[in-house]
């Protein structure tokens, strides 16, 4: 029995069904945008290189402070600054209208994923697919920062669709329209302009693999690829020529030869880990859609050569073991397949979970048995350990987060009780329900609660009101973090305790040292070998959450005689 032929299609989504499911993914995206400080360590760069970009004026040569910041090309600096143009001054040093592109890219990969969904299924599994995708942990989180990743998602799903278009229309006579392979090449080129070649590896890989398991790469011609490509480089050569030039070729170099391919060769950063990394993460990442991807994967390849399913393996397979492979290694790099994974497992949920009750080997049955209770472990965590990090933060307890939690905690039994019941699809439902809860949880009770306790905020506010000049400058010698960067000024020192006491040296009247207790020692040391005394203007105590660290910090300036 084949996925494609269980059943007719229940019902199509019409154009209003598609703006009142983003209208839900909008809604449910937007708490947290505005309450969540800038998450170290990566998207305060983002923020503080795109405010340097807008204050600057120079749209071509990124920068992070006086350091050129050559990772990757300025797509999304260029996205962030229209974003900030567009709602305030960027003197206000507000981090929600940074994440504004995250927030149209993760509603929109849920769209494309249900109308891929659709085109591959009926727009039940569609439906089920975008909304599995759009409570994942992975895009929860990601949608929400003002990096990358969802950008380049949406850019990905694009391309993908258009794919999925060329490659259902070999079962025709009619020829695609030239429109569909210019969505592909322009998604190509803007994935380009994002993150470089990597776009490339989902983009290539599919349709490679999807010729080389069918023997027959005819279809390909649909998507124009003599002079197609011609579409991706007009996008991304501009601005490859200008970069060229201002930075003599020295982007190129650290771009490709020390980012991309050193992330190839070597674990950057401390994220060298081993093959199956991404297996493992995938709890987690894709809750609480992972319980339902492990009880349908036995059926999911018993229906591999399938159109649709074959389709959807040779997105997943392909970019998840090059990334296995990679050295380096984070969540998001394989987000890319999820829509794909939600796809299957929607398809195996919606079109036989009556006829199909998961594995029937007791192997099978024993591994599916462990990996629910890990499921529900990880949902324990996200919905208790959330209050309970509140209260470490604050000493207080939320009533109405412990509330929903309890709730979370029933809905989870209850997914469990539908399993014993055999009835999938329902499990399915609460299962989402329950991650529903918990992001209300969060991002409407507690995060907004913690937003006091942020580390970086304490700092600048306290820096603001106790500053001796208008032009004070900041040197920190304890807490070196990005998001100090962007909240007290570029001009913020991230120094040792050496330099930092030779920076207050030099600046006696304006300047300001940040220093933990555990360094202050070592720090009056070095100003006492120059008979230099400082005053302590306050203490700022909080937890670097990029650490786990706690800290407690003094304000220091040279004492005024």
């Amino acid at each position: 029995m084949s996925i494609s032929h269980l059943s007719e299609p229940s019902f199509r989504l019409k154009a209003s069904h598609y703006l009142w499911l983003a209208l839900f993914v909008f809604v449910l995206f937007l708490p947290g945008r505005a309450s969540l400080p800038p998450l170290d360590r990566d998207e305060a760069r983002y923020m503080q290189a795109t405010s340097q970009m807008l204050e600057s004026g120079n749209y071509v040569d990124v920068r992070f402070q006086d350091k050129p910041r050559y990772l990757q090309p300025a797509g999304i600096y260029w996205l962030e600054a229209f974003s900030v143009k567009a709602a305030y001054s960027i003197s206000h040093k507000e981090v929600w209208p940074y994440r504004i592109p995250s927030l149209f890219a993760a509603v929109g990969s849920v769209l494309l994923t249900v109308w891929i969904g659709s085109l591959l299924f009926d727009s039940c599994v569609g439906l089920l697919a975008g909304i599995f995708l759009a409570v994942s942990v992975i895009l929860t989180a990601e949608g929400r920062m003002a990096t990358i990743d969802t950008t380049l998602l949406f850019f990905i799903l694009l391309a993908q669709t258009s794919v999925a278009k060329a490659w259902l229309s070999r079962l025709s006579v009619e020829k695609s329209p030239f429109h569909i392979a210019a969505i592909y090449w322009g998604a190509i080129g803007c994935g380009l302009m994002l993150k470089g070649p990597v776009i490339l590896i989902p983009t290539l890989l599919t349709p490679l693999t999807l010729a080389w398991v069918q023997k027959d790469k005819s279809w390909w011609k649909q998507l124009r690829p003599g002079y197609g490509w011609l579409i991706s480089v007009m996008i991304a050569l501009p601005w490859c020529i200008a970069i060229a030039l201002i930075s003599h070729g020295q982007f190129f170099t650290n771009a490709v030869g020390t980012n991309f391919l050193g992330k190839v060769a070597s674990g950057q950063q401390a994220h060298g880990l081993p093959p199956g990394y991404y297996l493992l993460v995938f709890l987690i990442a894709f809750w609480p859609g992972s319980l339902f991807t492990a009880w349908s994967l036995p059926f999911i390849w018993m229906e591999r050569k399938t159109e649709s399913v074959k389709f959807l393996l040779c997105w997943i397979i392909p970019h998840w073991m090059v990334f296995e492979v990679i050295a380096t290694k984070l969540p998001h790099y394989v987000l890319p397949t999820y829509p794909a994974i939600a796809i299957l497992t929607s398809a195996a949920l919606w079109k036989i979970s009556e006829r199909w009750h998961g594995p029937i080997s007791f192997l099978g049955k024993g591994l599916f048995y462990f990996y629910m209770i890990l499921w529900c472990l990880v949902g324990v965590i996200l919905a208790v350990g959330s209050v309970i990090w509140a209260h470490f933060m604050t000493g207080e307890w939320y009533y109405a987060a412990m509330i929903g939690a309890v709730t979370v905690l029933c809905l989870i039994g209850y997914v469990i009780y539908c399993f014993y019941k055999r009835n999938v699809q329902r499990a399915s439902l609460f299962s989402i329900l329950a991650a529903l809860i918990v992001y209300i949880q969060l991002f409407v009770i507690l995060i907004p609660s913690l937003q006091p306790e942020w580390l970086s905020y304490k700092i600048a506010r306290t820096v603001h009101f106790l500053k001796p000049c208008q032009e004070t400058v900041l040197a920190s010698a304890s807490y070196s973090e990005p998001s100090l960067v962007f909240l007290v000024g570029k001009e913020t020192q991230l120094i040792n305790v050496m330099k930092t006491a030779a920076f207050l040296e030099k600046n006696k009247v304006c300047g300001m040292a940040l220093v933990d207790r555990k360094d202050q020692k070592a720090f009056k040391e070095y100003l006492d070998k120059d008979n230099i005394s400082v005053d302590l203007l306050g203490e700022i105590k909080g937890l670097n959450y990029s650490t786990g660290k706690k800290l407690n910090l003094g304000l220091y300036k040279v004492h005024s005689w």
